[in-house]
């Protein structure tokens, strides 16, 4: 695993920084690092339209013998080791120049000269995080941390960069950073106008009230009402939907998220108002003497965020069961397991029969193990939207049985380890082939 500063230095970068970029490293900007079979590469690639976006020092040719190659040597500062590295960045404009024939252009800015160690070990999906400085630091402008995907600071990263599940790479103007960024300037005008107005009428306890967080089962369809909006469907069936598993990863990890954020907002900010503002006292002596009050609130607030993902995942896959009209008992006990699905219920599982086990996991780690003592009841299917799993992980699971079932745009994905195993499938792959084609009879005839 890399090692990286913790946020709070993180932070301070940031805050410095006129311009971010962050990039999802993918397995080839890594496995260099761990392995001497791609020790050639030595480095990152840098995406072409940050290349020509001018975040990176400029590029020249110089060397007139090789007209096609253009390069760029510069200092960057490596905050976790606190080291400054001369670093280069490589750009072939043509692939084999000299051959006609062959000769074609090439999109590829390799950037090198940086410290093997921290791109070692590094979990699938682990982000690259630079930053051009305001003003000249470090004997440069520029700051290169490495951050790994299971770290609590790269979830701190995805939330405050608001990184989408399909996020690959990006340019981020840190004085836009906002941690209401998900509400739109008229719902935060909205937002004041109704709490100004409650403080005004001595209403805000009443106002508190009508703000309750949504129920994990309300967040769903809101989400998914909106998604199958968005997209001119009536259902989510999966047999229809051409990515049902992308689908699913936008709702649960995107559009969900966006709607408990606006919610969230309004309710968190109408507690801190009530603690500024009680018992019409000064509103700096109420935060002082209610300062443990607030960190309550906050501290809850960022547990409750957590918590929501898991139970959200379930509702949207049990909305893919039942507008598919597959056979499905959730959550049903048995032999001291409860399993999130059973297709087609446990009776046929209990009869040995082909049945299925369906296991859900947003995120995996190690908590997928205790799904292989399932093993002789059923064929073990896991569903997740985590891009995060090693391939070590994977042949585990295929030496217990165990089917990975992931998003479509996630099983080819350069930064995740999904491709080439042949126990990784799609949710498409999921319900066209293990369902419709292998198991009809879970289908219901309408």
């Amino acid at each position: 695993m890399g090692f990286h500063p913790e946020w709070s230095e993180i932070s301070k970068l940031v805050s410095s920084s006129e311009c971010i970029f962050i990039k999802k490293l993918s397995r080839n900007d890594t496995s260099w690092a761990d392995s001497p079979k791609n020790g050639h590469q030595n480095g990152f690639l840098i995406p072409r339209a940050i290349a020509e976006s001018n975040f990176f020092p400029e590029l020249k040719n110089s060397n007139p013998d090789k007209s096609h190659i253009f390069d760029a040597e510069y200092q960057t500062f490596w905050p976790a080791s606190g080291e400054v590295r001369t670093s280069t960045i490589k750009y072939f404009s043509m692939r084999n120049p000299n051959d006609i024939a062959k000769a074609r252009p090439r999109y590829e800015w390799q950037h090198t000269g940086v410290p093997k160690e921290q791109f070692q070990r590094l979990t699938p999906a682990s982000l690259l995080i630079v930053g051009k400085l305001a003003q000249l630091k470090f004997g440069t402008r520029y700051w290169f941390i490495v951050v790994d995907s299971v770290s609590e600071e790269a979830e701190i990263i995805e939330t405050l960069f608001e990184l989408k599940a399909d996020f690959h790479y990006g340019l981020f103007n840190p004085s836009l950073l906002d941690a209401s960024a998900s509400a739109s300037a008229s719902e935060i005008d909205q937002l004041i106008l109704e709490l100004s107005q409650a403080i005004q009428e001595g209403t805000l306890e009443q106002f508190i009230k009508k703000q309750a967080l949504p129920s994990p089962e309300a967040l769903a369809v809101r989400a998914q009402t909106k998604w199958l909006n968005e997209n001119s469907l009536d259902d989510m069936n999966p047999f229809s939907i051409s990515q049902p598993g992308d689908a699913v990863m936008c709702i649960s990890r995107d559009i969900e998220y966006s709607i408990y954020k606006q919610a969230e907002l309004r309710y968190r900010a109408a507690q801190v108002a009530r603690i500024l503002l009680h018992g019409g006292g000064d509103p700096v002596a109420n935060l002082v003497r209610a300062f443990s009050e607030l960190d309550s609130i906050f501290l809850s607030a960022a547990q409750t965020r957590k918590s929501r993902a898991g139970l959200s995942f379930e509702h949207h896959v049990a909305r893919l069961f039942r507008d598919g009209h597959i056979r499905h008992e959730a959550q049903v006990v048995f032999g001291g397991r409860r399993p999130d699905f059973v297709l087609p219920d446990v009776k046929a599982l209990n009869l040995k029969g082909d049945a299925l086990i369906v296991s859900l996991k947003t995120t995996l780690r190690e908590r997928w193990k205790q799904l292989a003592l399932e093993k002789p009841l059923g064929a073990i299917f896991l569903a997740t939207v985590d891009d995060r799993v090693s391939g070590e992980a994977i042949d585990e699971m295929h030496r217990n049985a165990i089917f990975l079932v992931v998003p479509e745009s996630l099983k080819k994905a350069k930064e995740s380890a999904y491709n080439g195993y042949g126990n990784v499938i799609t949710f498409k792959q999921f319900f066209d082939d293990e369902v419709k084609s292998k198991r009809p009879s879970l289908i219901i005839s309408l």
